[in-house]
């Protein structure tokens, strides 16, 4: 994976070449991903969901993430990107069925881990029971969802804890309820512009 080709920029979204995925992440290359956001409305309440990083990954393992994302690899369009969806949490989409909510620039530092990202965001409108996801096991161990705007509280220091509703899968690879309580620590620290744009897009295009 690490050797993985992908194309990078400069942070005007001027192609410059390519470069490893470790390079890129060494050298803080600027570079495409694609994200995809999932939410519903469930009796008046909306929800987000977050995939549960599994506790082999490299980088932030067991801690809540996007609903599916990936890098865009050097030969491939921001339409290729769907086939995140399919890979980590096994929901068969079209790209027609996403809602595009533009591209966000970001950056994320852990120690020598420099991953600053031209991020294409989109939102699935989903409506998927939850224990039909199929999740790839090195990639991801669980789906949760959080009501959106406890989220949004967690997100401005408004709530130290907040509520997540799904499942993690155990290592004979059998679905476990999860329900309980979480602070900020444990979702991936993307930039705090980061959550607040796309939660403002989101609520924006629904």
């Amino acid at each position: 994976m690490e050797s993985e080709i992908l194309k990078i920029f400069d942070d005007q979204r001027n192609e410059k070449g390519t470069a490893t995925r470790e390079e890129v992440h060494k050298k803080g290359f600027w570079h495409e991903t694609f994200h995809c956001w999932f939410v519903s409305r469930e009796d008046d309440v909306e929800y987000l969901y977050f995939q549960l990083r599994s506790e082999t990954k490299k980088d932030y393992p067991n801690l809540f993430d996007i609903t599916a994302a990936g890098h865009l690899l050097a030969d491939e369009t921001v339409r290729d990107g769907i086939r995140e969806v399919k890979e980590e949490i096994g929901i068969d989409l079209s790209y027609h069925e996403l809602v595009p909510l533009g591209v966000i620039k970001y950056s994320l530092q852990k120690e020598d881990f420099l991953d600053n990202e031209m991020a294409n965001v989109f939102m699935y409108e989903n409506s998927i029971d939850m224990h039909e996801f199929e999740l790839q096991k090195e990639e991801v161990s669980g789906i949760v969802k959080v009501e959106f705007t406890q989220f949004y509280k967690l997100c401005t220091g408004e709530a130290d804890e907040i509520r997540v509703q799904g499942f993690q899968m155990n290592r004979d690879g059998k679905q476990l309820t999860l329900n309980q309580l979480v602070g900020k620590d444990k979702f991936v620290p993307h930039d705090s512009i980061y959550y607040e744009k796309v939660l403002s897009l989101i609520k924006e295009n629904r």
